[in-house]
């Protein structure tokens, strides 16, 4: 457990958590929405710090970077806890649940990363890496010190300063786009477009960027949705990769059919038209 970044006190014993959009007001005694980030005697803590759950040395291409070292493999590692809650959400059993947990601090982790023979570097992935934001940083820091490579896999829902803090450190990131309609994000995750917008668009001038949009039946695969939102990636870089995955039951959404894979295929068709790498 570590203090948190990225708060102020409010009086009366709450803190603002001001790491991301929600911006929660915390009790004392109270988590965050994210679940991880905790009031105690009016400081804010990181409850995940040097928490890990899963481990795994994964492709490259299954974060997904497709253009990004594709051929080579990423030591990924993921903690708990996530700012959205998504009903489709394909690792809820630790976004949404507090999973068996190892302890490996920043260097330990850099260690195991530098051992393993054709090792690109750290993925921060399977749970939000940005609620996770003290560990990252530091090993990121650490990281890079020897020479390897910083990955995150994220929701994109942080806000402006932590992210530019840590920019500096993040050599590439797969960005969920989840939709392109806000009442989506309000209903389904639990957040806002605007802020991931504003998240890819910083994040598109400082590292590599790849999106990932999972096309939902009947929620967010019309034509109409997918035209505006690849003109607007188009307006920030034509050449950003779009990744278009299909939708399985999952979580809170077991009783929706999968997504048609001839709707995908449509859906790709559609985004060709504005941008330059699209993937199916």
């Amino acid at each position: 457990m570590k203090e948190a970044d990225f708060y102020e006190k409010t009086g009366n014993g709450a803190v603002k958590c001001l790491l991301c959009p929600h911006h929660c007001i915390i009790r004392d005694g109270m988590k965050g929405i994210c679940g991880v980030r905790w009031n105690s005697g009016g400081k804010l803590y990181a409850l995940s710090y040097e928490m890990i759950s899963s481990i795994a040395l994964d492709p490259m291409r299954k974060k997904p970077l497709d253009f990004f070292m594709p051929d080579s493999s990423i030591l990924s590692v993921g903690s708990y806890g996530c700012n959205f809650k998504c009903d489709f959400c394909q690792n809820y059993h630790i976004s949404m649940e507090i999973p068996s947990l190892d302890r490996i601090d920043a260097d330990r982790l850099c260690e195991i990363a530098r051992g393993i023979k054709g090792n690109a570097g750290l993925a921060f992935t399977y749970n939000e890496p940005f609620i996770w934001y003290e560990y990252v940083l530091e090993t990121c820091i650490k990281n890079k010190r020897q020479g390897l490579f910083n990955v995150l896999v994220t929701n994109g829902y942080v806000e402006e300063k932590p992210l530019e803090h840590i920019l500096p450190h993040i050599d590439a990131m797969n960005i969920d786009l989840k939709a392109f309609r806000q009442d989506f994000y309000k209903k389904v995750c639990g957040g806002n477009l605007e802020s991931v917008k504003k998240t890819i668009i910083q994040s598109a001038g400082a590292c590599h960027v790849e999106i990932t949009n999972m096309s939902v039946p009947g929620m967010n695969d019309s034509d109409e949705e997918m035209e505006e939102m690849c003109r607007w990636i188009e307006e920030v870089d034509r050449n950003i990769p779009l990744h278009i995955i299909a939708f399985r039951p999952m979580y809170k959404m077991k009783d929706l059919p999968p997504q048609d894979p001839k709707r995908i295929r449509r859906l790709g068709e559609i985004a060709m038209r504005h941008l330059d790498r699209v993937v199916i």
